[in-house]
Order: structure tokens, then C-alpha cells, then sequence
């Protein structure tokens, strides 16, 4: 009877949040902040369609960031999932969460930015869903710091700024290919995406957002040390990423320029590639390439 109860409240709940927005959140008291990139999802539909993505199952944990008026919340806890935590920085609208669902003991709302949680302080176990979305100003920052949760993630449906979107989905050779597109390729695979419209949030942004749905990369590095060589090697290929690769890491890669080339041939790299013309794949050889030729100099000068 209470989840009946439960749903029914979240129908009315959500037809407000659709329908008037702006008096949700005065009931709240909150006025949406810029600086905290507070554009908040009003269109039923689109929540509908991204709840879908996310395949949510009775056995499933749930993390969503950014819940907002909770027009996801509602129907993320409709679909009887194992636990939901809702991670959200506002105040008054974690306070609105809580009083919502006091009486549902599979969530538990967090009143903390996602970034300054350690993956440690919060225990949900496998299998683990990210669903969000997130604010356009730190989206970038939360899928990376999403990586070091991938152990317990098996699907994440989040959205982004349009352009910000795009670049992390670009294939290589491509006008938004870039560092965040080769960092997420490294730990995702991006299975599935839509476009949301402006007019589908309150405020309205100036831009469209893009919901992408992604799954973990299989062969994502399990070595810390070759994880770490990875990184690096991308950072610094993307460093000036209009100069060619040899130009590019000869400012970083602490390796004469005769050991740089040979690491760039056993890589079966063109040193006068682009960055942006390089998947993945051929970045993870360099990076190997490279941390053998700075052993190989290491061994001659012990």
C-alpha cells in the first residue's frame, strides 16, 4: 500500500515539476544558480526515455547526481530497485528529497558535491547505475571522477552540455575529437545517445543538452602504473594538440629525441601525426613504447 501511495504522489509530484516549475521550486525555496549549473529537466518524457536507458533492475543500486525536484527520482524509485542514493549539493532541494521519501528505506539522500566524495563513503555494492543530470559546469569533471568507481558500474545514462556531449563520443579524425573523447573511450563505451532541447529545461539554457548511455570498457587498464603512463601520454599528446606528435611530446616525454622516435616506431606511430587522429588503442601502445624506453635509458645509467 505505502509504494502505491508512494507512486501516486510521485505522479502528482511530477506533473507539478512539468507543468510549473518555476512555483516548485519557490515551494522549495530555491532560486536556480548559474554558478552551480542549475538547469533543471521538466519534460516527463525525456525522463521517461532516460530511465529506460539505464535497464533498471530489482537487483540494481542506484546512484543518481544531481536529482534536482526529482522528476528521475520518481521514477527510478518506481522501478523497485535495490537501493537509490541521491546525491544532491542543494540544500533545500536535499531537504525536499528527504521529507519525500522518509518513508522508503532503500534511499538515502546525500547533501554533499559529488566531487568531494571519496568512492569509500559510499558502500552500495554490484551491480551499480549512474543516472544524472548533471550540472552542465562540472559534467566533465564527474564523468572522469566516475572512472574510479568502474569496478561496480555495469551502466551509466547521463547528460551534458550538447557540445561538451559530443566531444566525449568524437571518433578520432573528427572536429570534437579531443582529450575527454580518448579519456573516455579508455574506461567506456558509449552504446546509445539522444538529443535533448533547450525548451526542455527550467531555466531554459541557451544550449541543447545530449543524454549519452555507456557501459564499461572491457579491456580498461587494470595497472596502476600503465594507467597512470596512459594518462600522461594523452595529456601530453593533447598538449598542443596542432603540433605533430614528436614536436607534442618532445616537450614532456623526458626522452632524447633519438629514444622518442624509436618509442614511436615500436609503436608504429607517424611522428608527424596528429593527436587527434589517434584512437585509443595507438595511444595505449605509445604510452607502453614510451615507458619501455625511459626503463631501457634507466637500466643504461644505473
Amino acid at each position: 500500500m505505502r509504494r502505491a501511495q508512494s507512486s501516486r504522489a510521485g505522479l502528482v509530484a511530477s506533473t507539478v515539476v512539468a507543468s510549473r516549475p518555476a512555483a516548485a521550486l519557490a515551494a522549495a525555496g530555491v532560486t536556480p544558480r548559474r554558478s552551480r549549473g542549475q538547469n533543471f529537466l521538466v519534460q516527463p518524457r525525456v525522463a521517461d526515455r532516460i530511465v529506460a536507458l539505464a535497464e533498471l533492475g530489482a537487483n540494481d543500486a542506484v546512484i543518481e547526481i544531481g536529482p534536482g525536484l526529482g522528476i528521475l527520482t520518481e521514477r527510478i524509485a518506481a522501478a523497485s530497485v535495490r537501493r537509490l542514493i541521491l546525491i544532491e549539493l542543494d540544500e533545500r532541494l536535499a531537504a525536499r528529497l528527504m521529507e519525500r521519501y522518509a518513508g522508503d528505506a532503500r534511499v538515502n539522500v546525500i547533501n554533499r558535491d559529488f566531487l568531494s566524495l571519496g568512492r569509500d563513503e559510499i558502500a552500495v555494492g554490484a551491480p551499480l547505475k549512474i543516472v544524472g543530470n548533471l550540472p552542465f559546469n562540472v559534467a566533465a569533471a564527474i564523468l572522469e571522477r566516475l572512472a574510479a568507481w568502474r569496478g561496480e558500474i555495469v551502466r551509466m545514462v547521463l547528460m551534458f552540455q550538447r557540445e561538451v556531449g559530443e566531444r566525449i563520443r568524437a571518433r578520432p579524425g573528427s572536429r570534437d575529437y579531443g582529450a575527454l573523447s580518448v579519456y573516455t573511450a579508455l574506461y567506456w563505451e558509449i552504446t546509445s545517445h539522444f538529443r535533448v532541447g533547450a525548451g526542455c529545461f527550467h531555466p531554459r539554457p541557451k544550449v541543447d543538452a545530449e543524454v549519452l548511455a555507456f557501459a564499461p570498457r572491457l579491456a580498461a587498464p587494470v595497472d596502476a602504473a600503465g594507467e597512470r603512463a596512459i594518462l600522461a601520454t594523452i595529456r601530453a599528446a593533447f598538449s598542443a594538440p596542432r603540433k605533430t606528435l614528436r614536436n607534442a611530446l618532445g616537450r614532456t616525454a623526458g626522452l632524447p629525441a633519438g629514444a622518442l622516435d624509436a618509442a614511436l616506431a615500436a609503436a608504429a606511430i607517424d611522428p608527424a601525426a596528429r593527436a587527434a587522429t589517434l584512437a585509443v588503442e595507438d595511444l595505449s601502445r605509445l604510452a607502453e613504447a614510451l615507458m619501455r624506453a625511459r626503463a631501457a635509458i634507466g637500466d643504461r645509467d644505473a
